[in-house]
């Protein structure tokens, strides 16, 4: 039994030896020490020994067993050092060498193409008015003259979070917010940017999360054409000092005379190109005049004042503005396409 235990310190310290990580150490230790190790094995021999030599045996076995712990413990402690060392090495810093270049950000073109159409209005004595894009029923339709069986509620599928809460389809809930908020006072001169959500199907030319400016001026003989000359001045600070805007015939329910605005065509100029059809012409806008309903609800007398009211897309002038044919190219976060909106620093 002795020369056997001395066989087996033998082989258990040469396989401990060669053992190079972690991993292969544990292995050793469930081979040598484990509970179904061979130093178990050999300790289940003792029953067949005489009562002088079990005393030796077990002695020499506890002996035995005390000396692989230790060489175990040891030669963790030397691995574990190893890997750190290795770990330290294969992470070791230069911090001597020059730094990484930071990337500059660049700000988003439909915060860019908001930002320079706010400054334009602002510039024409317009405020800039904000709203609550969880909406009621009652403001971002009926107030609107849009009542619950009007047909006109098909051309805006809606997000409804209860039967009066919903997503606002649009920005004009913020026209009658605005005149009962400053009823009797005029003139009314606002713009509305934000965010407006529509049941779409996303495609290059429409998503179901957007942004759009309302634009509204309520006080005593506003006419057409008074609309028109401010999107005119609108017109050709943002596309450029010759653009010309053109009003064809439409409807709104919130607008009469209501109206679709077209500029010259910002790729051709108004000569007719792939881009417009051919017509010299592209759509940006639809306009109008506010609706007698939607003023006296809102507590202005229609047969004293009126006004004007224009909704927009921010997306459709960046669009414009910069040659983007897919809006979705709005939203990728693309840098390629971002990085090209970097304003030079002063």
């Amino acid at each position: 039994m002795e020369q056997e235990l001395a066989h087996l310190r033998a082989g258990a310290v040469e396989a401990l030896a060669a053992t190079s990580d972690v991993k292969a150490l544990e292995e050793w230790r469930i081979e040598f020490l484990g509970k179904k190790s061979r130093l178990t094995q050999v300790s289940r021999q003792m029953g067949g020994l005489s009562a002088e030599e079990r005393p030796i045996v077990g002695s020499l076995l506890n002996q035995l067993r005390g000396q692989l712990q230790e060489a175990f413990d040891a030669r963790l402690s030397e691995l574990e050092k190893a890997a750190l060392a290795a770990r330290f090495a294969a992470e070791q810093i230069d911090v001597t060498l020059p730094g990484r270049k930071t990337k500059r950000g660049a700000m988003h073109p439909i915060t860019r193409v908001i930002e320079e159409i706010e400054d334009v209005f602002l510039g024409m004595g317009f405020e800039i008015a904000e709203g609550p894009e969880i909406e009621t029923d009652e403001y971002n339709f009926e107030r609107l003259n849009l009542p619950k069986d009007h047909p006109a509620r098909d051309m805006q599928d809606t997000f409804y979070l209860t039967e009066n809460l919903l997503l606002r389809t649009h920005t004009s809930p913020m026209q009658v917010r605005t005149m009962e908020r400053m009823c009797p006072s005029a003139p009314v001169k606002v713009i509305v940017p934000g965010r407006v959500y529509r049941r779409d199907e996303d495609d290059a030319t429409h998503s179901h999360a957007f942004n759009q400016i309302e634009g509204l001026v309520v006080d005593k003989g506003i006419r057409m054409s008074d609309l028109k000359g401010v999107l005119e001045q609108f017109a050709k600070a943002v596309f450029g000092p010759n653009q010309a805007v053109r009003l064809r015939p439409s409807f709104f329910p919130f607008t009469e005379p209501s109206a679709e605005v077209d500029v010259l065509c910002v790729n051709c100029g108004g000569k007719g190109c792939r881009v417009c059809k051919d017509t010299g012409w592209i759509e940006i806008l639809g306009a109008g005049m506010v609706h007698p309903n939607v003023l006296d609800w809102a507590g202005y007398d229609s047969k004293i004042y009126s006004g004007f009211a224009f909704g927009m897309g921010a997306e459709r002038i960046a669009m414009l503005k910069y040659g983007i044919e897919d809006i979705r190219q709005l939203y990728q976060n693309d840098l390629r396409l971002l990085s090209q909106f970097a304003r030079t620093l002063v």
